[in-house]
């Protein structure tokens, strides 16, 4: 491919928006995006599969399947396709933001394989919602305030630190056997968190990018040593993954699809915020009509890629914002650049293998990564009501919103006496901490 620049090309670029960068440093700042994205479209997954207690071929096809759709999802947001995507390197995978309540909603069916289908009926029809916001965009913005993003993103990686802490002591599995929060477990977690901290504070950007995977590798690494990996309980690693539309089948209940179409309105505001900020770094335009034409565009694929994964027995996808600052760092904001990561996600995810490998990491290896990354989220919801000014009503709209996101996931027997569909909604600290600050935002009233 030879190289083709733009004429108008932004100062602080080396590529910008619409240049086509030759091959090999496409391919260069593909694998950066890769490093930076790989372990966070994974997670998820691995976390809800473990949660509700899927057997490790279930775990693996899963992982294929969330590689897989988020490169489908990445084209579609880069090539845009009609009114969808937004034409922007636009890099998107499995979200953090719906494991609590999608945890919730597969336990409530009955776990495992059973659960599967509610979480992926809930995925594809409260996608719907982010849809729709992608339309009405302007109105949405004046309820869904920065205020109420940031409580919701705080409550996300709060409620998510108790995932992470539970898989650094061994599981559920190790909580049933006893084995929970063993001198090993709590070791080998130890060990990941500390060697992603020490590659993290690297002065080499290249270590710093690929802190998390090279802390996995070495956790994973030292359990094999002590035994705790077993290669000997998959039959074959070999074979091709064939994406077969809902294999597990689909079912819709009503509270799970409330409790996520929450949670996709939050979402919506946030990919909002996600093409701001990637418009900017690109040297696109942040406000008039086309850049609304892209925000809008970009949400509305943020909501279908969504639908698309629960398709294709994955779960809900959004824009990864740390995506942007790869393109800072690395001074390329090429949209065609995406496609070639949507390339190697979609081949990720057509290897069995690939999948089998994680779904066989023992959980404290990932709970070590994943309880800084939930940390991180929850600092990042921080930062976002930090920007604001926190007057009295800010201040009860946070007290009401932390309290009673944090009363369900602390004390759950307060539900106990709600009917089924009422107690699945709001048994996520998410759905209903997110519910409080938004009703909260919109009713109170003072007159300084």
């Amino acid at each position: 491919m030879t190289e083709t620049k733009h004429p108008q090309t932004p100062s602080g670029l080396i590529y910008g928006l619409e240049d086509r960068p030759p091959l090999k440093e496409t391919i260069f700042a593909a694998l950066q995006h890769l490093l930076a994205i790989f372990v966070a479209i994974i997670t998820p997954p691995l976390i809800i599969s473990n949660a509700l207690g899927c057997d490790i071929e279930t775990t693996g096809f899963l992982v294929s399947m969330a590689l897989f759709a988020s490169g489908i999802s990445t084209f579609i947001q880069c090539r845009k396709v009609g009114p969808i995507g937004s034409g922007l390197l636009c890099i998107q995978g499995t979200s953090f933001s719906f494991i609590g309540p999608i945890i919730s909603s597969g336990l409530a069916a009955g776990g495992g394989v059973l659960g599967l289908p509610v979480i992926f009926g809930a995925t594809i029809a409260a996608s719907t919602v982010e849809m729709f916001i992608s339309r009405i965009l302007k109105y949405t913005r004046q309820i869904i305030t920065p205020l109420v993003s940031g409580i919701v993103v705080t409550l996300i990686g709060m409620s998510l630190i108790k995932v992470g802490i539970t898989a650094c002591g061994g599981g559920h599995g190790a909580l049933a056997d006893g084995t929970f929060g063993s001198f090993q477990n709590v070791g080998i977690a130890a060990l990941v968190l500390i060697f992603i901290i020490i590659f993290n504070r690297s002065s080499n950007r290249y270590l710093r990018m690929s802190s998390i995977v090279l802390g996995l590798i070495i956790g994973y690494a030292v359990s094999w040593y002590l035994g705790m990996v077993d290669f000997n309980s998959v039959q074959s690693f070999g074979g091709f993954n064939v994406p077969i539309p809902f294999k597990y089948g689909v079912q819709f209940d009503i509270s799970a699809i409330i409790s996520l179409g929450l949670v996709y309105l939050i979402t919506a505001i946030e990919a909002y915020g996600d093409v701001t900020a990637n418009s900017l770094i690109s040297g696109e335009p942040v406000e008039g009509e086309k850049f609304t034409k892209r925000a809008s565009g970009g949400i509305l694929a943020d909501g279908f890629n969504s639908a698309l994964a629960g398709v294709l027995n994955s779960f809900p996808n959004s824009i990864f914002a740390q995506n942007n600052g790869m393109i800072q760092l690395t001074g390329v904001a090429s949209r065609y650049v995406g496609y070639y990561i949507a390339g190697a996600l979609v081949l990720l995810g057509l290897f069995p293998i690939v999948g089998l490998v994680f779904s066989l990491m023992p959980e404290p290896v990932l709970g070590g990564a994943t309880l800084l990354m939930f940390g991180t989220v929850a600092a990042a919801g921080i930062r976002i009501i930090a920007s604001q000014k926190i007057d009295r009503k800010a201040t009860l709209v946070m007290a009401l919103g932390f309290s009673f996101g944090l009363s369900v996931e602390l004390m759950p027997q307060i539900l106990n006496q709600l009917p089924d569909t009422l107690k699945n909604i709001f048994s996520s600290g998410i759905t209903t901490g997110g519910l409080t600050a938004i009703l909260a935002n919109i009713f109170i009233r003072i007159k300084e």
